[in-house]
């Protein structure tokens, strides 16, 4: 449920599309998001970009195909979330099915090293003895640990897809499509996809070579499913090219032609695979793959993926699910401290950007405390946790935004105007990290709020719900809702449909302790709806307007259409 408060229900504005084969409800949608074209409803596998526009792409690939046939040790230094997780998987098993036979893999413990490749992480690599390390999901930013690399006599290839800063780190090569010089026409890139390209460039270096006279070529296409999970769980815009990715790996995750660990994650989080969505690996898998890297080692996650069988696989996903379960009671607690911090300080409630720290807060669930908040108060949020045992006069924190305002950017503004004050940040548009001194922490505050004033305006700060717009009695049926799953996969910048309308309350009770169960009736039609975390309705409204989505519920042998409320308000 959005909590927002004085939040409004906003309708797009009707846009004329190209003529689909394709119901009058899923033309509009489509329409609303901007297709123009039939091609870009193909998501075939054959329509999916190559790899010659990224950039370094040709020199990285060399490198690496020069390891692999003279039997180099590769080491893959990945991040501590899921789309970390699943580019350290898809690098090593589809190295070693190319024939590498030295290659491993270390992901820093957040809690000891922190993000990316640090000094501290390169001399740990250096254990390893590895003539190439090929940084996943990070590297961008690490200048220092990158040139301790270059005189260790380390070649770095730097796969990421992180905003660059303006200063480069020294590696042998930078794969990333949001370099400026980048000619790729997805810049949306998830770690896991960029990881993926580059796998694709290095199968030409070897095809080239003759490499695979004696053994089979891989298909890279049996890894999508791990690139579908990765891409989902960073929720990066899914522009074209990623709906194709995801796509694809979806289809052969519902057809079974997926990893063990990934089977796993499905059965445990109770999500039947032949009928999987994106909204299952957002809201199901992705969060038990972070929850290791959030409470303890993300090793657990990477060990899930990697297993070889179900059985080996069922043993992380079970524990993948204890800490998901530890998170979630977490998160809770950590959300309710902060907001009463923020309704404690009369500074906070006026101000624009919000920052909330509290010494009790976990480093590895501000993010998501970051977002409650941001849901809360529809304003941009840094969560601050203390750094850790290793540097007790630091806090790090995890900053969410609101349409409109570029985060990254914005602590770049700060860092720009006031060198020192952030000792390291990166991030995209909508989420970013950072780093500062405790005894900085009150400044801070005062100047992100002051950036932020500068950037915002007040309709960006006004809540609202874009929604699709009504839909008809007819409408609301199992084969509208059946399509509207088919349509996807929804993401961001994809959002999944939204409608709005009023309705008419026939009965309503609390299910699971917080959720709210409604039957709802549209002039002769009644049909079933759920509220998450949502309490229960003045037993006298008799109609609500709200926002929902359109779903299937498969629970059981019948499926039916329900809907999924994300907003509700009564009707005087």
């Amino acid at each position: 449920m959005i909590e927002a408060a004085n939040l409004r229900i906003r309708r797009r504005l009707p846009v004329d599309g190209p003529e689909l084969s394709t119901s009058s409800v899923l033309q509009r949608v489509y329409a609303n998001r901007g297709i123009v074209k039939s091609d870009d409803l193909d998501l075939a596998l054959g329509r999916i970009l190559t790899p010659e526009a990224l950039p370094d792409i040709d020199i990285a690939a060399e490198r690496l195909c020069t390891a692999v046939t003279q039997n180099e040790q590769i080491l893959i230094v990945g991040d501590f979330d899921a789309d970390g997780a699943t580019s350290v998987t898809l690098c090593m098993l589809i190295l070693k099915a190319f024939g590498a036979e030295k290659v491993d893999y270390l992901v820093p413990n957040r809690f000891e090293y922190g993000y990316g490749l640090s000094p501290e992480i390169v001399s740990l690599s250096a254990s390893y003895d590895p003539s190439v390390i090929v940084t996943v999901d990070n590297g961008i930013s690490s200048l220092s640990g990158v040139q301790l690399a270059c005189d260790l006599g380390i070649d770095v290839i730097v796969t990421d897809h992180h905003l660059p800063g303006e200063q480069r780190p020294a590696a042998y090569a930078i794969v990333n499509p949001n370099l400026p010089e980048s000619q790729f026409a997805s810049r949306a890139l998830a770690g896991v996809g960029v990881a993926y390209y580059l796998m694709g460039a290095l199968r030409q270096k070897l095809v080239a070579r003759d490499w695979f006279a004696q053994r089979p070529v891989p298909n890279l296409a049996n890894y999508l499913d791990l690139v579908a999970l990765g891409t989902i769980a960073d929720v990066v815009p899914l522009d074209v090219n990623n709906r194709r990715l995801v796509h694809q790996g979806i289809l052969r995750i519902r057809a079974g032609r997926c990893r063990p660990g990934m089977r796993a994650l499905a059965d445990i989080a109770r999500r039947s695979l032949p009928t999987l969505t994106a909204q299952d690996l957002a809201f199901a898998l992705g969060p038990r793959l972070n929850a290791a890297g959030r409470l303890e080692d993300m090793a657990i996650g990477i060990k899930c993926l990697l297993a070889e069988s179900l059985s080996e696989a069922r043993s992380s996903a079970t524990a993948l699910d204890q800490l998901n379960v530890a998170r979630r009671q977490l998160e809770r607690d950590m959300v309710d401290d902060a907001q009463m911090l923020v309704a404690s300080e009369q500074a906070d409630q006026t101000r624009t950007g919000l920052t909330v720290y509290h010494q009790s807060f976990h480093q590895g669930v501000v993010g998501i405390v970051a977002g409650r908040l941001r849901e809360k108060f529809n304003r941009p949020v840094i969560c601050f946790a203390d750094a850790g045992d290793s540097t007790p006069d630091e806090l790090k924190g995890s900053a969410r935004s609101i349409e409109g305002l570029h985060i990254r950017d914005a602590l770049d503004v700060i860092a720009t105007g006031h060198p020192g004050l952030l000792l390291k940040f990166g991030g995209h548009a909508m989420a970013a990290g950072l780093s500062i001194k405790r005894v900085h922490l009150k400044r801070f505050g005062a100047i992100f709020d002051k950036v932020v004033r500068e950037q915002v305006t007040s309709e960006m700060l006004d809540p609202v719900i874009v929604s699709d717009g009504e839909l008809k009695e007819a409408e609301l049926s199992l084969e509208t809702a059946q399509q509207l799953v088919a349509g996807g996969p929804w993401g961001s910048q994809f959002s999944e449909p939204i409608f709005d309308g009023q309705f008419k309350v026939v009965s309503q009770r609390v299910v699971g302790g917080e959720h709210l169960k409604l039957v709802l009736k549209l002039s002769g039609r009644v049909i079933d709806a759920i509220a998450f975390r949502q309490a229960p309705l003045p037993v006298e409204v008799e109609q609500v307007e709200i926002a929902y989505k359109l779903a299937v519920n498969d629970y059981g042998q019948i499926h039916t259409p329900q809907l999924i409320v994300e907003y509700v308000t009564p009707i005087p």
